[in-house]
């Protein structure tokens, strides 16, 4: 059990990491530019991150699906959990590029964003979303090859996307003086680089499952065909869509807390917003690591549930908590020591790096705070726990407004009261899930 837990997490924790490696490039590039710039790109890119984080169920689900496909040894199962997936993820895209400026401009907006970032912000918001259509596919079939046990192929694909995101970035902003444009470009390019490669991954390793499974054969050549039989059965079609609604609003819930957390940053000052925009990419380093071990626990718990052993089930969410703490534990060593150098890679403001002096602090102790809900996640993930999931969401997001609603009378700093709301929303989280653990 520990070495199938290893086996999947290492590549998950590489491929995670590599995905916050990115916004720091980003966050990096333009904060060598000014502070503008800096608080521009952290609402722009939240922005998406809000977009795109509730649209993660296409992971998630897929994710928690196919492993149980997969443990059940159901290949069709397995096809059409894809297939479905895709679908939704292709109307979903189609949805953000109609309204792409109403979008934009309502994003812009509820961020509380200052007028003097809101033309930067749209100029980066109107050419990232046409990376979407490749985003949302990448999420499907990135949860597919989780649930496939398959943790290699995710890696191989985030690595180039962030590789070629990076580089492109890179070029476009220092030698062509693209600013804000050039990290957009990079993004959408980057995207359809991986999309074309993930495609590319699943035709020379599972083509022939696809034309092995009884009733596919023809379903290139027949489109028809192909959505009848996607929708024909409606009790696993609808199962499908309860999974994906209740994975949809828990993760609006989630969105919803960093938004507002990011809005109240602005509504400060310029200046605690680009600080708290550093300090979240500490904490995006942190989740995307200990999430390495969560994504091990969607594959090998989702796959238990298929094979009907919960014994080894237990076992291995047991494990996934133990690796995930331990891991939690090395971050919080880390931002403790080395806060003050990690910060002098994001900005060279002198303003911003002493402004962010008092909040370090927050930074050592939200590991241990985070760490449990993202390793519940990912087994309520791998037993299409959704609904417990929503709930426990719920709890904690209540528990971060009030939180919010009392830091004036608790805090003189309100930002202060900002990072106690946002670690208390963290610890909630993983304590309400360790107790719906037990009921399920």
């Amino acid at each position: 059990m520990n070495r199938e837990i290893l086996r999947l997490a290492w590549p998950n924790i590489l491929s995670n990491i590599s995905v916050p490696l990115l916004s720091t490039v980003d966050t990096a590039l333009m904060g060598h530019l000014s502070a503008l710039h800096l608080g521009a790109i952290g609402i722009g890119s939240m922005i998406f991150n809000f977009l795109y984080w509730n649209f993660g169920f296409l992971r998630m689900g897929t994710t928690g699906l196919t492993a149980q496909a997969y443990g059940a040894a159901n290949r069709k199962e397995q096809l059409l959990t894809l297939a479905r997936a895709l679908l939704l993820a292709t109307g979903l895209a189609l949805l953000l590029l109609l309204f792409q400026k109403p979008l934009g401009r309502i994003g812009a907006e509820l961020m509380n964003s200052p007028p003097a970032h809101q033309p930067l912000i749209m100029r980066y918001f109107l050419i990232r979303i046409w990376a979407s259509p490749a985003a949302l596919g990448l999420y499907v079939l990135s949860g597919w090859f989780f649930g496939m046990q398959n943790a290699k192929y995710p890696l191989y694909i985030t690595l180039f996307v962030n590789s070629v995101n990076i580089a492109l970035s890179w070029v476009l902003v220092k030698n062509f003086g693209w600013e804000v444009e050039g990290v957009a470009w990079g993004t959408v390019i980057a995207q359809y680089a991986g999309l074309a490669l993930a495609m590319f991954i699943w035709t020379l390793k599972y083509r022939p499952l696809f034309f092995e499974s009884s009733g596919f054969r023809q379903m290139l050549l027949r489109p028809a065909k192909k959505l009848r039989l996607l929708l024909s059965d409606q009790q696993p079609f609808l199962h499908f869509l309860r999974i994906n609604r209740d994975i949809f609003l828990r993760t609006l819930l989630l969105t919803s807390a960093f938004a507002i957390f990011y809005s109240r940053s602005a509504a400060i000052d310029a200046t605690i917003l680009a600080v708290n925009t550093v300090l979240l990419q500490f904490l995006n380093w942190m989740s995307y690591g200990v999430d390495g071990f969560a994504f091990a626990a969607e594959s090998v718990v989702g796959k238990y549930k298929g094979k009907k052993e919960p014994e080894k089930l237990q076992r291995a969410v047991r494990l996934s908590l133990f690796y995930g703490m331990a891991l939690a534990t090395a971050f919080a060593l880390l931002y403790h020591f080395g806060g003050n150098a990690l910060m002098a890679l994001f900005t060279s403001d002198p303003n911003v790096r002493q402004a962010a002096q008092p909040y370090l602090l927050w930074m050592t102790l939200l590991p241990f705070f985070g760490a449990p809900s993202y390793i519940w996640d990912g087994v309520f993930i791998g037993l299409t726990a959704a609904r417990a999931m929503r709930n426990s969401m719920a709890a904690a997001f209540a528990c971060f407004l009030l939180t919010l609603y009392l830091s004036p009378q608790l805090a003189t700093d309100p930002n202060h009261g900002l990072w106690a709301a946002m670690l208390i929303f963290l610890g909630m989280r993983g304590l309400i899930q360790h107790l719906l653990y037990r009921l399920l």
